[in-house]
């Protein structure tokens, strides 16, 4: 007689219902939708979900729902794309202070919802959105290195009364002394420059003696290990700061990884405005406020193009091209600043777009440090004009003597001149900017600056259509080979083909329910890791079919073949099985990207069949012959043996 355990039926019938729970929400598709949700991360009032209720309504643009959702954001669902696509442009201009993103959102119902259901995360390339292959410049990095390096050479030699000259050249420092009588001095405070008390400069840095022109001095190259560790270091925190811009898009469940030595990849799930997410997340923005020079007159510079000692000049905002202070030139209307710079970017702690007095604005908060300089400048020149210079850096690859090299594109242009009418320190606004670009301003300033320039290498849009000709394509994939693998087994094995058949359904819908419970991404490799393990999952019924066959031919009772048909094939299920999740764990371990997604669906799809293929069909089996005393003939395939008894 073949039976379980009451417990073991138990089991099994909880764990498929369970699967069934977990895996229902993803039968429910998606909605198109917006996600708006406020830049300094708190909740999204239901004042201003009123008014956006009030916006669209006012544009007649119908909406399936609007809900503040567990992140504090609003939500709002579109029946159709265009809807979506037309709400997102009224949106964004009418709230500039709030961050809006396209999206999908889960139709998943509201019971199950309760419960904390969701549906499995879809990747990319199923759900559309946008892809970049970024280079990092790592020289960059290590030129900035031995900039910091020059100044404080210079700093400390002068501070030690040594006469020097030095300079970047190539990959390395050229330090040029007046006096040989220096040299000991000079490279005892070259080899304790950055002395960390673990880690010294002469560790990290080659110090040679030479001659410069002529002139005593020092070669002060980095070691390979210094060169590893800076460009190591400029490509984690370029990740870091793409990471804080992307979170500031609102996006969901992106992707943001090193690529090979010096490429970050970026994928943006949902993200259906490409030219938006690279404007952010390529740029470098940096604010500096200088005092308007007005002791000298801007409409001569202008016209001579030349600015006096000690001033720039530098062209106008379209925004505040009507100020006094700025006069036409050659490049379009231009001012006259002071060079020295009151308070830069650096000491900036928060930014938020706003409005003031009507007109969009930045409200910037600053370090305590900027704050005290803030405070003396304003006291010291009240009644006179401020000006703040938005500095734009952007890469590009241009052809130079038939080689592609790196440049960076610097735009700076004045946004705002405010006279100064009081005394403010740490807090203040921006203004004369659009909307937009109080947003995008606001938005690149909270999120930091890029350690290094990157350029982008690769662009890939994928449109939802297409996400969802990939979904369909896959799914059909999907029953395609599950429809084909069930008539085989039916074919082959009748009854007992019937029966794996059902333990092939229990292991797809286990699979969905663990990826969905593990919130794992689901990608187009991943689709055909589970094709494939459709096709593998009756491998283990087709063994111990064939060896219930076997027992039977050897005149075995029915009862005893089946016995012995699950108890022999076991080992060798086992084995398979094994090995092949031992090698979907190393894809999963080393592989990137779509071979993770393959790697993860396999080896689920592995442990699921095992589950369902030798405890799922055993129990069917018990439960239809387990207890019968008599069987005289079992269906499990053209030209199965009959038993005797």
């Amino acid at each position: 007689m073949n039976r379980y355990p009451m417990w073991v039926n138990v089991l099994v019938l909880v764990v498929t219902l369970a699967s069934v729970l977990l895996a229902l929400p993803n039968f429910f598709g998606d909605d198109p939708a917006l996600h708006v949700s406020r830049p300094d991360g708190a909740p999204v009032q239901a004042a201003r979900l009123d008014e956006i209720r009030m916006k669209l309504e006012s544009a007649d643009i119908d909406t399936l729902s609007t809900e503040i959702d567990d992140s504090g954001a609003a939500l709002i669902r579109f029946p159709t794309v265009a809807e979506q696509l037309r709400a997102n442009d009224i949106l964004q201009e009418a709230f500039p202070d709030n961050v809006i993103a396209l999206t999908l959102a889960a139709r998943t119902p509201a019971w199950l919802a309760a419960i904390g259901l969701k549906p499995m995360a879809l990747g990319l390339d199923l759900r559309g959105g946008v892809h970049f292959l970024y280079q990092v410049d790592v020289d960059a990095a290590v030129e900035q290195l031995l900039e910091a390096y020059q100044s404080d050479l210079r700093t400390q030699l002068r501070e030690a009364g040594i006469r020097n000259q030095v300079s970047v050249t190539g990959r390395g420092l050229s330090v040029a002394l007046q006096d040989a009588a220096d040299l000991d001095r000079a490279e005892q405070i070259i080899r304790t420059l950055d002395d960390t008390g673990q880690v010294t400069l002469a560790d990290r840095l080659i110090v040679e003696r030479t001659q410069i022109n002529g002139r005593p001095g020092f070669r002060v190259t980095p070691t390979e290990e210094l060169v590893r560790e800076r460009q190591g270091f400029a490509i984690e925190q370029n990740i870091v700061t793409l990471r804080n811009r992307i979170d500031e898009l609102g996006v969901a469940e992106p992707i943001v990884q090193r690529q090979g030595l010096d490429r970050i990849l970026v994928e943006l799930p949902g993200i259906q405005d490409p030219s938006q997410a690279e404007r952010v997340l390529g740029a470098t923005a940096t604010l500096e406020f200088r005092l308007v020079d007005t002791t000298n007159d801007v409409f001569t510079a202008a016209r001579e193009g030349r600015a006096p000692i000690g001033s720039e000049l530098l062209p106008c905002a379209d925004q505040i091209a009507d100020s006094p202070y700025c006069a036409p030139g050659e490049g379009g209307r231009m001012t006259l600043l002071r060079r020295e710079v009151i308070v830069s970017g650096d000491q900036l702690v928060d930014a938020i777009s706003t409005y003031s007095q009507g007109q969009p604005a930045v409200s910037v908060r600053l370090s305590s440090q900027g704050g005290r300089r803030m405070l003396e400048t304003t006291q010291e020149n009240l009644n006179r004009p401020m000006a703040v210079l938005l500095v734009e850096e952007t890469p590009e690859i241009v052809v130079r003597g038939g080689e592609e090299v790196i440049r960076t594109t610097t735009e700076e242009r004045v946004i705002s001149i405010a006279t100064i009418r009081g005394v403010f320190s740490t807090n203040f606004e921006i203004t004369g900017l659009t909307p937009f670009e109080a947003q995008d301003l606001a938005l690149l300033l909270r999120s930091g600056a890029l350690a290094t320039p990157i350029f982008k290498v690769q662009e890939r849009t994928i449109g939802p259509s297409l996400g969802q000709d990939n979904i369909e394509r896959g799914r059909n994939a999907v029953i395609v080979g599950f429809l084909l693998v069930v008539g085989f087994m039916i074919l082959i094995y009748r009854v007992f083909g019937v029966i794996a058949d059902i333990a092939l359904l229990m292991n797809l819908v286990m699979l969905v329910a663990l990826m969905s419970l593990l919130q794992a991404t689901l990608t187009l490799p991943g689709i055909a890791g589970i094709v494939l393990t459709l096709g593998m999952a009756v491998d283990a019924n087709v063994l111990i079919n064939e060896r219930i066959r076997e027992e039977l031919k050897n005149g075995n009772s029915p009862q005893a073949s089946i016995r012995a048909g699950y108890e022999k094939a076991f080992s060798s299920i086992a084995d398979g099985n094994i090995t092949t999740l031992i090698a979907g764990i190393v894809l999963f371990a080393f592989g990137t990207g779509p071979i993770k997604g393959f790697a993860v669906t396999l080896s689920l799809g592995i442990v699921t069949s095992m589950f369902t293929a030798i405890v799922g069909t055993r129990v069917i089996v018990n439960l239809i012959y387990g207890r019968r005393t008599q069987v005289k003939r079992l269906p499990i395939g053209i030209g199965a043996p009959h038993a005797a008894t």
